[in-house]
């Protein structure tokens, strides 16, 4: 059950840095919008991840839910705020992807 409440945990990292790209665009009433939705984005992934570090090795479940949100934003960006897409971009993405399910099927 931990390690879906560090996944959601890492879901909600992706959500508080997308709201961080949101609030680089907007102005007035609009970024406090988003600025709110990244305060209560990262309050819920922190509060989880605390969870999740009570049974699983704080070493493994940082570097999954780092890996997440780092997976996560980058294809936010990709898809959403237009960043750049190369072959070299998306090898990294994927060996992140490979070393997190590594840290999964070797954790304990």
């Amino acid at each position: 059950m931990n390690w879906i409440i560090l996944i959601i945990a890492g879901l909600f990292e992706v959500a508080f840095a997308s709201c961080l790209g949101k609030v680089k665009e907007t102005i007035g009433n609009t970024m406090y919008f988003w600025f709110a939705g990244f305060l209560i984005s990262l309050t819920i992934s922190m509060l989880l991840l605390i969870k999740a570090t009570q049974t699983l090795p704080i070493g493994t479940a940082y570097a999954v839910w780092t890996g997440i949100g780092a997976v996560g934003t980058v294809l936010m960006g990709i898809f959403f705020f237009k960043d750049p897409v190369s072959f070299w971009r998306i090898f990294f993405i994927v060996t992140l992807i490979g070393s997190v399910i590594g840290l999964k099927a070797v954790s304990h």
